[in-house]
Parts: C-alpha cells; structure tokens; sequence
C-alpha cells in the first residue's frame, strides 16, 4: 500500500462526518482505485463501468438474509410484517428507520443504508438524505461485485440528488455527488462538471481542487495537477493531501527532485513512524 493511505484515510473520514451534521470545507473521499499515480485514468474506469449491470435489491436482500442470525431474522420478518401492514408514510417511517438499525446490528450495512435511505425519502429530510447518500458513497469502496458497486453508487446519487434539490448551494453535497459519480458509476464527465461548477463560483474551493486535481494525475496532465494543488497550498501551507500529490504531479513531470522536497516536507508534517518509512521507501523507488 502506498503512503497515501495515512493521508486519504483522514479526509474520508472528515467528509463521513461533515456531510451529516452540515459545513462545505472537507476533504474529498480517497481515490477510487487507491493510486491516482496509476496508468488506469477515468476514461478506462468508465469504459469498465459501462459493461457493468447494477445488482438488483431483492438479490441483495435475499444474500443479506442468510447472514443473519436466527434471532435478528425473526425480528427483522416482524418488521417486515408492521411495515406492510402501514397504511401511510407517517407510520412507514419508524419502522423502516427501526430495519435500518436490525440490518446495521446485523452487519448488512447495504440494505441498512436502503432503508435509511428510503426512510429519508419518505420524510424528505436533507439532513437524512445526506447521510444515507453518503452511507452508500462509503461502501461503494468495499462493495463485494461491480454490480453491487454500481447499484450503491445509484443510490447515493438519488439521495444526493433529492439533498440537492432541497439545498441547491450546499457544495458539500455537490462533492460527494461528483465521487459518486466518479467513483462508483464510472460517469467521471458527470462528476467533474459538477467540480468545475464549483470552481467557477468558488476558484479557491480547496475540495473540488483536490479532486480535480487527483483526477488530473490520472489522466496524465500533470501541469494542471501541479496548478490545483498550488492553489490549495496558497491558502493552507501545511494541507498534507494536497502536499503529497503535488509530490505526485512533479514526479510525473519528471521533477525528481521536486518531488522529494515535497515528500520529505509532507513527512515532517504527518510525523508518524509507519507512514515516514513508506514514504522512504518509496522515495527509494524512484529517485
């Protein structure tokens, strides 16, 4: 595992939290393919993603239920049972919200996320929406098949959406809507017009500079890499993820040199022992 991890394990959870409880200035998720250094850029991703048919959610739900215990299943069919016996959304809400928490205590955090999700809906409540899109947004990154992946990241972008239509100017949604675009629908120009929007409005937005950013080492541009990361470090001189990919985009320049600065610099910063030998190390593979 490259030295990244220290730093993208960081802001993912920074975003988890600030989706939920409201602010725009996070970080943005970590790279969906873990190395934004790597040859496979967005288009290859989109192309991958496109052959890929979203998992159904009976299918889910039906695998989910063989992992639960004898117990937890019974309490789960009783549920069941209340919630088609509901009559309105008033009285669907609880008890969808209360198969969220058995699905949660049964670890079968997807169809947990689809009640919760559904819930909010029903409730049309952004600060619900949020977390449920961004619940689906986190699991697209340990989704057991592309079908699975591709269905949770359809999930998120509908709650993310329906957030949206409620807060049309809340940038954080719009971050999470364009990762989820990117990282889990493989639908990278979607994303990205999302980003530039942002930009537009706000050119010093330190999040969708990030991302774009990353998303400009995969592809290879690695000038306008160099010109995101810049921009971040202007107004935050010691931002380590936007330190170490900046290392990143002179190495693809060619900048040796440049890059080690950086990576030596970074490492100071984060001071810890594990993440000071990978960078070494990989500082040793390439100079």
């Amino acid at each position: 595992m490259r030295p990244v991890h220290y730093i993208v394990i960081a802001a993912a959870l920074g975003l988890t939290a600030l989706i939920y409880f409201g602010g725009n200035n996070i970080p943005p998720k970590k790279p969906a393919s873990g190395n934004m250094a790597s040859g496979a850029g967005p288009a290859g991703m989109a192309s991958a993603q496109s052959a890929v048919q979203p998992a159904s959610f009976d299918s889910i739900l039906n695998a989910s239920r063989k992992q639960l215990s004898p117990a937890l299943l019974a309490d789960v069919e009783g549920l069941e049972k209340k919630l088609a016996a509901a009559k309105d959304s008033v009285a669907m809400i609880p008890v969808m919200q209360a198969l969220a928490l058995k699905w949660r205590d049964g670890k079968q955090l997807p169809v947990a996320a689809y009640y919760y999700a559904t819930s909010a809906k029903l409730e049309n409540s952004e600060k619900n929406l949020n977390f449920a899109g961004q619940l689906f947004l986190d699991l697209i990154h340990d989704a057991g098949s592309p079908g699975v992946q591709l269905w949770e990241a359809q999930q998120s972008i509908a709650c993310l959406k329906r957030s949206q239509e409620l807060n049309p100017g809340n940038d954080t949604v719009k971050m999470a809507l364009a990762a989820a675009y990117i990282e889990g629908a493989g639908e990278t120009m979607q994303g990205v017009q999302l980003l530039l929007g942002i930009i537009r409005e706000k050119p010093d937005n330190i999040p969708a500079n990030l991302m774009l950013g990353r998303l400009a080492i995969q592809s290879g541009q690695f000038d306008k890499a160099v010109q995101r990361f810049e921009t971040v470090l202007k107004q935050e001189p010691e931002n380590t993820e936007a330190m170490y990919f900046l290392a990143e985009a002179y190495k693809g320049k060619g900048d040796k040199a440049k890059a080690i600065e950086l990576f030596e610099k970074c490492k100071q910063l984060v001071n810890k022992p594990d993440f000071t030998k990978e960078i070494d190390q990989y500082i040793n593979s390439f100079k």
